[in-house]
């Protein structure tokens, strides 16, 4: 028993009442912070929330030839992943893709709920006729029912052909729907102010929302439309990120996760079955996993409840009915969430893989942005800083001994941060120019040097002055936080936590605050982050959370 517990433990479950300020504790947001992944039942219910304006009825009312990208897939059974041949268990998850529109997708996932209706009717047919039959009548019926005469046609033995081929069913899966445009998805973004601060697309205590532009899927929602078997291979989120993601239903959804500790092991498995673990596509053999002693959460998402994926947390997902998802990411400020983001960016550049989240460029909006109070997130981001600053400044001086003409380029506001056109690393300040097919093309000082060691031909774009970005660096201390107001003092209405809540912006999603609304552990409104320590559950020395630390809100990101 002890040990089936540990190879598969009870998912962290919450059930909130349908009463409004539950979902809005403090509790709840420290019962997510203190788990690998967790389950917010009836969150929908409670909030009051509108997932009818996610449904595909109204998405098609809504913007009928909107682009969706679509996986063709297999359909297989959710502990099970077979080879072409079925001959086999394997990690690979094969799917190719193609694009469509939201109407075209619709008509599919609808004919494919008839189609099923219409099988269960005739499958209930074939079971009445076969009970007022002889066996002789039935076996005739098997070999009518799959095209075929004869004896040879006839029998168990093309039973077994068919239940083969009907496994082997090919299923599209609609993913990816981009929904960041407010003009297109104006109500159904504004219903997701709903949320609680922590679990909303826009806030002032996620990360985030200080990148400063969108990165599409993460700091903007993306809609999944699904039909029964429809895989979300394993991963984890983008640079480590956590992530939301609510089931709008009418079907449920069956996930399973391990923890971040157990990363590693889920590696080294994909790497034996010769599958790249960032790259690759792959979907864990469960028996394999309890060979390794990892342990593997497994639940099932009912519509309206809300999936927290922690930090690093490792997870796979298919659909078990007909449904709809919509998720972003979330980047909540404490030392652990961004210790494993700036981890998972170094680790990514090793592997060539590109790390979408330019922890860099934020790790500096952050700097500008607020004020931290908890001395580990403090001393991350200050040696980020000074790594970055000194960096800037040997390319610098590198650049002018060879006597390279430096230009001051300076940044356009919500401007995008800049990724080497070779090698995809995040290139910070210094942008090495140089045009490629009629297109000017950035390249970090490395691949700049390799196609020219004397950087001849390329044009050297300086973004920030040194002076400015020593400004920031000096300005960025360590924050002493106001003591917190007597009880009888602390605003406690649901209703004026919604409404001081953040503020849905307009694309980009840059969060916008004045000094005057300053966030502090005792005011939850503005998104402050108070997570009591924890350790994840799952077995082995597994890192808390980060103590609790308070955010304030000083500018605006450039």
């Amino acid at each position: 028993d002890t040990l089936n517990t540990r190879a598969a433990p009870t998912t962290n479950t919450v059930r909130v009442s349908r009463e409004q300020k539950d979902a809005f504790s403090p509790q709840l947001q420290e019962f997510c912070l203190k788990h690998p992944i967790a389950v917010v039942r009836q969150l929908g219910a409670a909030l009051k929330l509108d997932l009818g304006l996610f449904s595909t009825k109204t998405l098609v009312e809504a913007n009928p030839d909107h682009s969706v990208e679509v996986r063709a897939q297999v359909h297989q059974s959710p502990d099970e992943n077979w080879d072409g041949n079925k001959n086999s268990k394997v990690w690979a998850c094969i799917s190719h893709r193609s694009h469509t529109t939201i109407a075209k997708y619709a008509q599919y996932q609808a004919s494919s709920f008839s189609d099923k209706i219409k099988e269960e009717r005739d499958r209930l047919a074939g079971i009445l006729n076969a009970s007022t039959n002889s066996d002789s009548d039935s076996k005739d019926s098997i070999s009518n029912s799959s095209g075929a005469g004869g004896a040879s046609a006839a029998g168990s033995g093309n039973g077994k052909r068919k239940k083969c081929k009907n496994s082997n069913k090919m299923l599209r899966f609609g993913t990816n729907v981009d929904l960041s445009d407010e003009r297109k998805w104006k109500a159904q973004l504004q219903e997701l102010q709903k949320l609680p601060p922590f679990a909303r697309v826009v806030s002032a205590a996620n990360m985030l929302s200080h990148v400063g532009h969108m990165i599409l899927g993460m700091n903007t929602v993306q809609l999944y439309m699904k039909v029964p078997g429809s895989r979300t291979p394993g991963h984890q989120e983008n640079n480590n990120f956590c992530s939301i993601n609510i089931n709008i239903g009418p079907g449920d959804c069956e996930w399973f996760a391990t923890p971040d500790s157990y990363w590693g092991g889920i590696q080294a498995l994909c790497e034996k079955n010769n599958i790249n673990y960032l790259h690759g596509s792959w979907w864990p053999a469960l028996e394999d996993l309890y060979a390794e002693n990892i342990p593997v959460y497994r639940f099932t998402q009912r519509p309206g409840d809300l999936v927290w994926v922690n930090a690093g947390c490792v997870h796979w997902v298919q659909a078990i009915g007909w449904c709809n998802n919509i998720a972003w990411n979330v980047g909540p400020l404490t030392a652990r969430q961004y210790q494993l983001a700036v981890e998972r960016y170094e680790w990514n550049k090793l592997e060539s893989y590109k790390s979408i989240v330019p922890m860099v460029h934020l790790s500096w909006n952050l700097a500008r942005n607020i004020k931290v109070s908890d001395p580990k997130l403090f001393d991350a981001i200050k040696t980020c800083l000074m790594q970055t600053m000194k960096h800037c400044m040997q390319i610098l001086e590198y650049v002018k001994s060879l006597n390279v003409e430096v230009r001051f380029h300076g940044r356009g506001k919500n401007e995008a941060s800049h990724y080497c056109g070779q090698c995809e690393v995040e290139v910070f300040n210094i942008l090495f120019i140089r045009e490629q097919e009629k297109r000017h093309i950035v390249h970090c000082m490395g691949c700049a040097r390799k196609q020219s060691p004397t950087l001849q031909g390329f044009v050297c774009l300086e973004e920030y002055k040194m002076a400015e970005l020593m400004q920031v660096f000096d300005a960025f201390v360590l924050h002493t936080p106001p003591p917190p107001l007597p009880p009888q003092q602390q605003s406690s209405s649901p209703s004026q936590i919604a409404a001081t809540g953040p503020t849905p912006q307009s694309s980009p999603p840059v969060m916008t605050a004045s000094s005057s609304s300053s966030v502090t552990s005792s005011n939850v409104t503005a998104g402050a982050v108070s997570c009591a320590s924890g350790s994840m559950l799952g077995g082995g020395a597994v890192s808390g959370v980060a103590s609790s630390s308070s955010v304030a809100v000083s500018s605006v990101a450039s």
